[in-house]
């Protein structure tokens, strides 16, 4: 009978949703692979999926911010979480930015293309360039304001929830006993959004299938022969930055980054799928409480850290700048790195939210430095949402470890429901056998 009963758990995986959505993501290569026509109308199942995903991203962030927030008994907690919050995405996009110009001057992938700027067909890429002239930091910083109080929450704009919700919160923690009613409302009401988010996911393998099959139909195999070097150094180089600056910061929080990359494996599977973070937001921020990380704190990195903590787009918009100088023979001084670098610590944010943000920052940096022309950012449009594969990859584990930080930080992790879940042996020896203990 012991036999009898552990036997239909050995293919319990197959009821899992990380090996649904690689089974679906497996079926849409081969379909974009063998059968490209057919693999480009798949884009609609990626796209709806998207959708969903999107329709709950503003309510789910303001119940959950809310409730942290006015849950608060030290309202100068939220004012020390955004400042370390802000200085530390800082800190580390700065460290990503640095390591993909060194990464990418060793490499040199672009060497040798002897590509005429002058000849390109730049037609492409005009909706781009006209989006990165519309662009500037005074209108990103008027843009987080909403126009009405309801606006921010139907409108896709994270930040501008993020803003509402903060206010909210703290305008509900000011009124004390009297903000009870509305407090056990939207508790409620976030049980009842992540149930929907349960019920979405169902569809996420569906979803991943048709956004892989869409890209490998309509980029696939031509684009990766052409500029195969430039994805394979971008690859390399987002695994190196993983492993060693962000499995660094893993290290001094006790974390495993092996465990923590199997903790978040459907969440990885996901975002490779459909190049898109969004579609985890909802899943990280409950996936990070779980862990140990104190609510008030999650609901206020995790959304930030999708417009100010972008590691992986970071690493996209230096290895692809100096590639395209290599590519087309123009020179770059020290000074002119250092410029570039200096320009994307600022355009780097100016685009947040925009629908390919990581394209329209590089062409608005190309357009402020000058020194490469805009119009080469031609020869990567047919492989941008197969490096976006990398570069999203990047960004949610940055913001995965930033909320970890910032809550050891803060003092508000449970380290013993770290431990359990993603935490490295000293973390695990140190809490778990102690709490064998009688």
């Amino acid at each position: 009978m012991a036999n009898e009963e552990k036997r239909p758990g050995r293919f319990g995986f197959i009821r899992q949703l990380w090996f649904q959505v690689l089974l679906g993501t497996l079926l849409g290569v081969l379909l974009g692979w063998l059968a490209p026509d057919i693999g480009t109308t798949m884009k609609p199942f990626g796209d709806a999926f998207i959708k969903l995903i999107r329709m709950m991203i503003g309510p789910i962030i303001f119940v959950t911010v809310v409730h942290g927030i006015a849950g608060m008994n030290d309202m100068r907690s939220v004012g020390r979480v955004a400042f370390k919050s802000l200085l530390y995405f800082e800190v580390i996009t700065t460290i990503a930015l640095v390591f993909g110009l060194v990464t990418v001057n060793l490499w040199q992938p672009g060497a040798g293309m002897n590509i005429d700027a002058s000849r390109i067909d730049t037609a492409a890429i005009e909706g781009y360039v006209h989006a990165a002239h519309d662009q500037g930091m005074v209108a990103y910083l008027m843009n987080i304001i909403p126009t009405t109080l309801l606006s921010a929450l139907v409108e896709p704009h994270v930040l501008q929830v993020l803003f509402v919700s903060v206010l909210f919160g703290i305008a509900l923690a000011s009124i004390g006993e009297r903000a009870a009613p509305v407090m056990r409302v939207i508790e409620s009401a976030s049980q009842a959004l992540f149930k929907m988010i349960g019920f979405i996911m169902w569809f996420a393998p569906i979803g991943a299938f048709g956004a892989i099959a869409f890209t490998i139909g309509q980029f696939g195999a031509g684009s990766l022969l052409s500029l195969g070097e430039l994805i394979l150094e971008f690859f390399v180089v987002c695994a190196l930055f993983t492993t060693l600056v962000l499995g660094t910061v893993c290290w001094w929080c006790g974390v495993s980054l092996v465990r923590l990359l199997g903790y978040l494996r459907e969440e990885i599977v996901i975002v490779a799928a459909t190049t898109s973070t969004e579609t985890v937001l909802p899943r990280l921020i409950l996936k990070m409480r779980k862990v140990g990380c104190e609510e008030s704190v999650v609901g206020f990195v995790i959304p930030a850290g999708y417009s100010f903590n972008l590691d992986g787009t970071c690493l996209y918009l230096t290895t692809v700048a100096v590639f395209l100088a290599q590519a087309t023979n123009t020179p770059l001084t020290i000074w002119h790195e250092i410029g570039l670098v200096t320009v994307l610590l600022l355009t780097s944010k100016g685009a947040a939210g925009v629908a390919g943000a990581a394209f329209v920052v590089l062409a608005a940096t190309l357009g402020t430095t000058g020194t490469i022309p805009v119009a080469s950012i031609a020869l990567i449009l047919g492989i941008h949402r197969i490096l976006a594969e990398g570069l999203t990859f990047v960004n949610l584990m940055g913001n995965a470890i930033a909320t970890i930080v910032i809550a050891k930080w803060e003092g508000k992790l449970d380290n013993a429901a770290l431990a359990e879940h993603i935490g490295n042996r000293a973390l695990r020896r140190r809490y778990l056998v102690a709490a064998a203990q009688p």
